[in-house]
């Protein structure tokens, strides 16, 4: 029969697992005060609440619910609307260099689960020769033709059609005190750093302008993306991000 004491020990022992967690999340935070031990949900709000990387009002949450439904539809129409393309893509590939259609690399996504980065594969297939870019995948590249497979992940709920930049695990301590703002969205297949001039941006410049739009997101914003990302893919600029191994 458990008696009075167990109970005693056993409350005070989720009560220390709580605290710890309380101090933990506020360590992450860079906070160098304690937990206070006797009410230590507060601090869990007080540090989620700083860390919240978006406005927290009812008009932001409808606008972030709005954002994941124009991914679904866009992407979903898209993918339809460009079918015979997509399988006539997979197929010259196929003819051309036997081998898989599509390369998966690993990327950081939301809330820190990592995932599998579609593109069509732009380079041979033999092991030995992994960084020659084969004919077909050159045209790819140069016309951002080989990130259509990303709209699957948009569907997946793995990116988004604009965002932050997908980015590897090793590459998340570049972002510093705005690790978690990144983890607490989809990273997207086009935005800021895609339409600043890509590779021609430095890596503190692409961080940079990762947080900036983090911190002013609004839709307009993503309209305001797409809309550059479009014109210049018109103008046969190759904005989109480039995913190499």
């Amino acid at each position: 029969m458990t008696s009075v004491t167990d109970i005693k020990l056993a409350l005070k022992q989720a009560f220390a697992v709580i605290s710890g967690v309380c101090l933990t999340e506020t360590r992450m935070a860079g906070k160098n005060q304690g937990v206070n031990p006797t009410k230590p949900w507060r601090d869990i709000a007080r540090v989620r609440q700083e860390r919240r990387p978006f406005n927290s009002s009812q008009s932001h949450r409808i606008s972030r619910i709005l954002k994941r439904a124009l991914d679904i539809i866009i992407a979903a129409s898209v993918l339809f609307l460009l079918s015979p393309l997509l399988l006539s893509v997979a197929v010259i590939i196929t003819l051309s260099d036997w081998g898989l259609v599509f390369n998966s690399h690993r990327r950081l996504g939301y809330k820190g689960k990592e995932f599998g980065c579609l593109e069509f594969r732009t380079i041979r297939a033999d092991a030995t020769a992994k960084a020659q870019v084969t004919v077909v995948g050159g045209i790819l590249r140069r016309s951002s033709l080989d990130k259509l497979p990303q709209l699957i992940n948009v569907l997946r709920g793995q990116m988004s059609l604009v965002g932050p930049r997908a980015i590897t695990k090793e590459e998340l301590s570049r972002y510093g005190e705005h690790a978690y703002a990144y983890m607490a969205v989809r990273p997207g297949l086009t935005g800021p750093w895609q339409t600043s001039g890509r590779n021609d941006v430095s890596y503190q410049n692409r961080v940079s302008l990762d947080v900036e739009y983090l911190s002013k997101w609004t839709l307009a914003l993503d309209f305001a993306i797409m809309a550059k990302t479009l014109s210049a893919l018109l103008s046969r600029q190759a904005l989109l991000p480039r995913v190499d191994s």
